[in-house]
């Protein structure tokens, strides 16, 4: 941790230290995907200094290995921000998870409560009772609905009409 702080401003030591178990535990989903964003925000901040002064090295250096050592201080900057997002990613999973259960528990019970399913009682002595609202069948106004009954009726009454005939001659 030493390292980390001499290499961190005052404010990235402070994001950081925000991921630690401790200073996560009050917080809600929403604060979590807050956090989140800042810390994969910085991180990516200093992945992408290290890339890119990591490059601009090589040629100065002479080679990578060279490269790579002038460039620590972004290198421990970034493997910072990644382990503390890996915290607030397992944290922010954690509390996702924990509120899918809850609102899952919740649509289910207020199915259940809103059931159109017959109630059954032990002296229910063979009536049904629905606690839901009823089933009407409202397709029969519709126009569709009044053209194909009136087809079927037509073509039953061809149908009829056929055999009359074959049965009169």
């Amino acid at each position: 941790m030493k390292k980390i702080r001499k290499s961190l401003s005052e404010d990235e030591y402070v994001l950081v230290r925000k991921t630690k178990k401790s200073q996560m535990t009050g917080l809600d989903e929403d604060q979590l995907i807050d956090l989140h964003s800042r810390i994969r925000r910085a991180r990516n901040k200093y992945v992408t200094l290290y890339r890119r002064a990591g490059a601009q090295k090589v040629k100065a250096k002479g080679g990578r290995g060279a490269a790579k050592a002038a460039n620590v201080h972004n290198a421990a900057r970034a493997e910072a921000f990644e382990k503390a997002l890996s915290r607030v990613s397992a944290s922010l999973a954690t509390v996702s998870r924990e509120a899918a259960r809850e609102l899952r528990t919740e649509r289910l019970d207020r199915a259940r409560t809103v059931s159109r399913a017959p109630e059954v009682g032990p002296d229910a002595a063979g009536k049904v009772s629905s606690a839901g609202r009823p089933w009407i069948d409202t397709t029969r106004e519709s126009p569709g609905r009044k053209k194909y009954e009136a087809s079927t009726t037509a073509a039953g009454a061809r149908r009829q009409t056929k055999k009359d005939r074959r049965h009169d001659t």
